[in-house]
């Protein structure tokens, strides 16, 4: 059997505020040092990222793909950010083919660029920007049992050294990260990262478990609170779907006084 590459989950931070050298995010850009001398160098990066969502599974096909500057309110330098990786057209044929073998809808988008959900975090880890990228969307229903599906359809891609690597956060209450903060928020916010770090790494789970428990993630203490909206968890379940394990490797970090955390699965 071919050595499959490494399906990661990033959380990607606020905006562009990692690139920034805001406070906030230190433990953050530490935590992206480790994770870069960690992981090993693809030849493509198939990026599902929380900031694209479409009514069927979509696909970035340009050869050449600008960045959306998709945030507000940033300094000026936010906007001129560069990262000139080159699109991955054949393999975007390929991914949509493999949808198309697992009776998924999808649509390929020549048009489309790259969101900072894909340029910030692959800035820290690959500044190189030489590895041919592009983009699948999330599911406009926001339903976990098809982001996992979508998941395990493109897993077959991991055989020919191509990196699958959701991009969200773990947390993702944005009125929260602005609060004062409380012992009770703080407690909320670590009782979910708790139990998602057991879901996705406790060995002695079985895997029927273990995606049962991703299906039900609304049922997880404070839920809701950790993620008032989805779209920002539903990246790791396309993680957890193209790699149908426990993950080897968490990395854990605090982001703008919130618990976060990082997954490697080898």
């Amino acid at each position: 059997m071919s050595q499959l590459s490494p399906v990661v989950f990033v959380s990607h931070g606020g905006g562009p505020l990692p690139l920034l050298n805001d406070p906030g995010h230190q433990e953050m850009v530490t935590c992206f040092k480790t994770l870069r001398e960690m992981l090993p160098k693809p030849d493509a990066i198939v990026v599902v990222s929380a900031h694209w969502e479409a009514p069927v599974a979509s696909v970035t096909r340009s050869a050449n793909p600008e960045l959306i500057y998709d945030y507000y309110g940033f300094p000026p330098e936010s906007y001129r950010i560069k990262y000139p990786a080159p699109g991955a057209p054949a393999l975007a044929d390929q991914l949509t083919q493999c949808l198309q073998a697992h009776n998924i809808e999808y649509l390929a988008d020549d048009q489309r660029g790259l969101d900072h959900g894909l340029f910030v975090p692959l800035l820290m880890l690959y500044p190189d920007a030489d590895i041919p990228c592009l983009q699948l969307s999330l599911l406009k229903n926001l339903d976990p049992q098809q982001h996992i599906a979508l998941g395990q359809a493109i897993r077959s891609l991991r055989e020919q050294n191509v990196m699958i690597l959701g991009s969200g956060f773990t947390f993702h209450n944005l009125p929260e990260f602005f609060s004062a903060g409380s012992e009770t928020a703080k407690q909320k916010n670590e009782a979910f990262e708790g139990w998602l770090i057991d879901t996705l790494s406790n060995a002695e789970l079985t895997e029927a478990e273990r995606e049962q428990r991703l299906l039900n993630w609304e049922q997880a203490p404070h839920a809701r609170y950790s993620h008032p909206r989805e779209e920002h968890l539903l990246p790791l379940h396309v993680c957890y779907g193209a790699s149908q394990t426990a993950a080897d490797t968490v990395l854990r970090m605090h982001v703008l006084g919130k618990a976060a955390s990082c997954y490697i699965w080898k």
